[in-house]
């Protein structure tokens, strides 16, 4: 019998949605009834129940955008891939990004690997006077660093914000914990969502490092004898958590997800809206079949969500 074919899926916005007016694609992992919605977030407290443990990426976002010298013309409003090049780099050589001096330890492509000729607090002050967040091409203006934090963000891990949990305001975190829902943090290292090389892309996410609290470790223990199940806000916190267990501790999550991967830890996903072909569909091919992602991108597109990173979500349940 041959496969059936992938639905044709069409393509979605691509804006910024303010946090306040974030919808959500509800989608069940399984059943033949109303299997895909959309939902304002702020019924997510609704369609979880008592006893069910929320977890959080508490990563900070860093200032991760650093104006360099030797690294090529244009800025963030033209599309990397639609931009030159950088000029050759080689091992050995010196460069300045921002206000810090470097060594190229290796390249590959447009990923050049960098060591710091300053460190410790040095290091960070000269992160924090010449960076800025990570910036998208459709903006006109520059995003601040305040506008790209989660409102419980703690460590500065995150190159971009874990913005799976960007709509999650205090209001919404306490009319959870009122529904009997469970709140638990991890710091996880988000990196790039895209380089804008399809060759570095497919190899996205790469090794990022994860530090799971022993009082998160408790509350999976805790939830799994209570019959509740764990929710995952955010691909991150999938990761660090399947990497390593759900055992607290420090890691570095090189565990890559996709559609034949059975999650042990994880029952439910909070996430952006990914398309097929993106290393993000392949997670969220984890949690429910391919058809079922393509139907909720259709309905997704015909309510006219956004894929953006600071767009819309969906719920796998």
């Amino acid at each position: 019998m041959s496969a059936m074919p992938a639905l044709a899926v069409p393509a979605l916005r691509s804006d910024e949605v303010p946090r306040d007016r974030v919808r959500l694609v509800a989608i069940a992992r399984a059943g033949d009834g109303d299997v895909v919605r959309v939902e304002p977030f702020a019924a997510l407290p609704g369609l979880l129940r008592a006893g069910d443990l929320v977890i959080v990426n508490d990563a900070a976002t860093l200032p991760a955008s650093l104006s360099g010298i030797r690294f090529g013309a244009g800025d963030h409003r033209t599309r990397t891939e639609h931009r030159p090049p950088p000029p050759p780099l080689s091992a050995g050589d010196r460069v300045r990004v921002g206000a810090i001096d470097a060594r190229v330890i290796s390249v590959d492509g447009r990923r050049v690997e960098l060591a710091a000729e300053v460190a410790g607090d040095a290091l960070w002050q000269a992160l924090y006077a010449s960076g800025r967040p990570v910036q998208y091409a459709h903006r006109t203006e520059r995003l601040p660093l305040w506008s790209v934090q989660t409102a419980y963000a703690a460590r500065p891990w995150a190159v971009e914000m874990p913005s799976a949990g960007r709509p999650l305001t205090w209001d919404l975190l306490l009319a959870l914990r009122r529904a009997g829902v469970a709140i638990a943090s991890l710091t996880h290292a988000a990196g790039l969502s895209s380089t804008g090389d399809a060759a570095l892309d497919r190899a996205l996410p790469w090794p990022e490092r994860y530090d799971i609290p022993a009082r998160t470790a408790d509350a999976i223990a805790h939830a799994r004898t209570t019959g509740g199940r764990v929710i995952a806000i955010g691909t991150t916190v999938v990761r660090a958590l399947e990497a390593s267990g759900a055992a607290a501790g420090e890691g570095v999550a090189a565990l890559r997800l996709a559609e034949r991967y059975r999650p042990r830890v994880v029952d439910g996903l909070v996430s952006g809206l990914h398309a097929p072909g993106e290393s993000h569909f392949d997670l969220l091919s984890a949690f429910a079949p391919r058809a079922r992602l393509e139907t909720a991108l259709a309905l997704a597109a015909a309510h006219g969500l956004s894929a953006h990173e600071l767009g819309d979500a969906c719920l796998i349940l």
